[in-house]
């Protein structure tokens, strides 16, 4: 599975605002925000999801392990459900997890 990064430009910046965390290094590397959109109900309705039921201990990157094993694909899930962080949910609230992962990306990313 590819890297959501792999289109992204990476950007080296040397201003005075990173100083504190760049630890001596002249540059900070990091990678540019890829553009990424909600999906239409259409694209939506494409992607075979199944219900997750949020519960106490849940994690965004505990259910893309149990899903995708691979817990990179956390955002997946919290994009696909417009609930960025675990904070957003609460007990008893109902997820969708897309099923095909490969082609939630390329709905995700566009």
């Amino acid at each position: 599975m590819p890297s959501r990064y792999i289109r992204s430009n990476i950007v080296r910046d040397n201003s005075e605002y990173y100083e504190p965390i760049r630890r001596g290094n002249k540059t900070l590397i990091h990678y540019e925000t890829m553009p990424m959109r909600n999906p239409t109900i259409k694209e939506r309705a494409s992607v075979s999801t199944t219900t997750h039921i949020w519960s106490y201990g849940d994690r965004y990157y505990k259910l893309a392990q149990t899903y995708y094993a691979d817990t990179r694909f956390w955002w997946v899930i919290a994009w696909w459900n417009g609930a960025p962080c675990e904070a957003n949910l609460a007990a008893g609230h109902p997820l969708r997890i897309p099923l095909d992962l490969e082609k939630a990306l390329r709905i995700l990313e566009g």
